[in-house]
């Protein structure tokens, strides 16, 4: 996986000249084929873990807050169509709610919508289940598609995650 964060995108719906302290970001590969190059730092972060700013200072109120502008998971190679129908079985998420990821164990439970998938194809309408896994889990096994969309600031193409746990199908 891949992910980036580009404050000078072009149109980016995230897009800034510089932070809330005044510091002009740069594209930043915070992910690059799985591994961790950047954190998102503001001024007082970067102090704190002994490092410099990297534009990513935003301002809410008083305080400032280290904050992403125009993240994404990075596109990957085969269609959407393609990592459905590689699949005997599956569910293809279109919908998420509640709250439901521990950020400190990196728990994930979510109820979640969308289809069933059988023997390569989407089949019929699931609602109303929860899907479960850790996020480590989760990125490990996340194969991204070809379809990102940048339209919006936090972006990320069609995923398939194999392992999670379904309950209530």
């Amino acid at each position: 996986i891949t992910v980036t964060d580009e404050p000078l995108r072009r149109r980016g719906q995230a897009s800034r000249p510089f932070d809330g302290e005044g510091v002009e970001g740069e594209r930043l590969l915070m992910i690059e084929k799985g591994v961790l190059n950047h954190w998102f730092l503001s001024t007082s972060a970067a102090r704190e873990l002994g490092l410099v700013t990297n534009g990513r200072g935003a301002r809410g109120g008083s305080s400032v807050s280290p904050s992403s502008t125009n993240l994404a998971i990075e596109a990957g190679e085969r269609s959407p169509e393609d990592l459905i129908g590689s699949l005997k079985t599956g569910f293809y998420v279109t919908e998420v709610f509640g709250q439901g990821v521990d950020m400190l164990t990196g728990e994930y439970s979510r109820g979640a919508s969308g289809f069933w998938i059988e023997n390569g194809a989407l089949a019929y309408p699931v609602a109303e289940v929860t899907i479960a896994s850790n996020l480590k889990t989760m990125f490990l096994n996340m194969v991204p598609a070809n379809d990102l969309d940048r339209n919006f600031g936090t972006a990320a193409p069609t995923l398939l995650i194999e392992g999670m746990t379904l309950a209530g199908a």
